[in-house]
């Protein structure tokens, strides 16, 4: 089993598939590290050599910026949003979408499980 940035890649995928499940890398990202290594795309993670392990491993810490270190520069870019008080920031500390999505229907996401809030019953008609 290939362990990559702290991550068990699994087995029975292709090379370039495998190496999406690491937070940070995608498919493009994935096919230029293999070229770089000398690895092809497409053999199994479970027949890459301990050799290009360690190829792909070098790769991966000198040029990219992955697992951890990503996630945490990721959190200090929206942290610092919210400390200057930009809109962007204000959005994150309301949990609201950030990129001018509506919400008048759907963001369930960012909003969470509905809250219903009671509505005011109608004035009775008077006869």
């Amino acid at each position: 089993m290939a362990r990559l940035a702290g991550v068990d890649l699994p087995k029975q995928k292709q090379a370039y598939i495998g190496l999406t499940y690491i937070y940070g890398i995608g498919q493009y990202t994935a096919k230029e590290i293999l070229e770089k290594a000398n690895v092809d795309l497409h053999k199994k993670v479970s027949e890459l050599t301990e050799e290009e392990v360690g190829k792909i491993r070098s790769i991966m810490q000198a040029e990219y910026k992955v697992e951890g270190a990503l996630r945490s520069e990721v959190q200090q870019n929206i942290k610092r949003l919210m400390d200057i008080g930009c809109y962007r920031g204000l959005r994150h500390r309301r949990g609201l979408p950030a990129r001018g999505q509506r919400t008048r229907t759907n963001s369930r996401t960012r909003k969470g499980k509905r809250r219903t809030v009671a509505g005011k019953k109608k004035a009775a008609a008077k006869k």
